[in-house]
């Protein structure tokens, strides 16, 4: 389900809420080729079936920045902000990895409005994003992301 704030305010009242879950979001062979191909990161782990079968985890692995990549998909499906002309991504403060992603996995996302701030034109808003891998005890990816919504 997506909330959607049609003004700041509603932004600034949601502050420790959360929102999501997500859809749930297939991690496939392809998605991370496409993803190697794409930062030219081909490590083995990531992109190797039949060398990652005798590593670590028995499988290819999606790549951290993959995982982490997925919170825009994530953060646009549960709001919007439609009082915003424009949004755009001001960064990230922390970001870890808690569990590797084996190819065929599952994740959706849940993210907490951690602080809403007024900047030129808008406001910044402070997100705790949270990647979860299906079966999984841990998160796959928590990251704090920032956004700027200009009006």
């Amino acid at each position: 389900m997506t909330t959607d704030f049609a003004d700041f305010d509603a932004l600034r009242a949601a502050v420790g809420t959360e929102l999501g879950p997500s859809a749930w979001i297939t991690v496939d062979q392809q998605r991370i080729d496409r993803f190697a191909e794409a930062t030219g990161d081909h490590q083995w782990i990531h992109v190797d079936p039949e060398r990652a079968a005798d590593g670590p985890y028995g499988t290819t692995i999606a790549h951290g920045f993959l995982t982490l990549s997925l919170i825009v998909p994530i953060t646009a499906e549960v709001m919007t902000v439609s009082a915003a002309k424009m949004a755009i991504n001001y960064g990230l403060d922390r970001v870890r990895f808690l569990a590797p992603v084996p190819v065929g996995s599952r994740l959706r996302g849940r993210l907490a409005l951690t602080e809403v701030t007024d900047v030129a034109g808008g406001v910044q808003v402070h997100r705790r994003v949270t990647v979860e891998l299906e079966g999984a005890d841990r998160p796959a990816c928590v990251a704090d992301a920032i956004a700027r919504y200009l009006r």
